[in-house]
């Protein structure tokens, strides 16, 4: 293995556990969170924590299916996101 690959293996080892690490915390936020505000925050933190982990997933095994996996995570994390958020604003979604 030349200097550059072990480099690049030492990166994804440290972004891995600083994703799951932020991932964590984001999920004891959710929990503890003192109100609904702080809890759609953590939530959406999570998502894309979870969209970082996939990426860095693609990363690792040269693939690059897990990029397209990642955009409509993304799309979903967004759109769920803003739905909750207009729910707890207005009590209902559609109007």
């Amino acid at each position: 293995m030349s200097f550059a690959t072990d480099l690049l293996n030492i990166a994804l080892v440290i972004a891995f556990v600083s994703v799951a690490v932020s991932q964590v915390l984001s999920m004891v936020r959710l929990v503890i969170g003192p109100d609904t505000g702080t809890r759609i925050l953590a939530l959406d933190t999570m998502v894309v924590n979870a969209i970082g982990l996939i990426v860095l997933l693609g990363i690792a095994q040269g693939t690059n299916i897990y990029f397209e996996v990642a955009l409509i995570i993304a799309m979903l994390g967004f759109v769920s996101t803003v739905a909750y958020a207009r729910f707890i604003l207005r009590g209902d979604i559609i109007e």
